[in-house]
């Protein structure tokens, strides 16, 4: 009867502990985890403003003088009378 009664404080003692762990543990990591996020917002942010600047300038370029063609090798052909 004994033995049950300290396996049963044990028991007890052992679910509070974990209970008491796992709040703890996100009470300490929730504003990191926030933090991570807000950062990676950001960062995902200022990604996209530098892939459309670096589009925009790589437009701008292309807009100068066109390309001229290529010298033409054929000549007509006689026409037959």
């Amino acid at each position: 009867m004994e033995t049950l009664q300290i396996l049963g404080w044990i028991y007890l003692g052992l679910m509070l502990g974990s209970i008491g762990t796992i709040i703890a543990l996100s009470l300490f990591t929730g504003p990191k985890m926030k933090r991570y996020m807000v950062e990676n917002e950001e960062l995902s942010f200022k990604n996209k403003i530098l892939k459309g600047e670096i589009k925009r300038l790589t437009k701008s370029s292309r807009r100068g003088k066109p390309v001229p063609r290529k010298k033409r090798t054929w000549k007509r052909k006689p026409v037959k009378k």
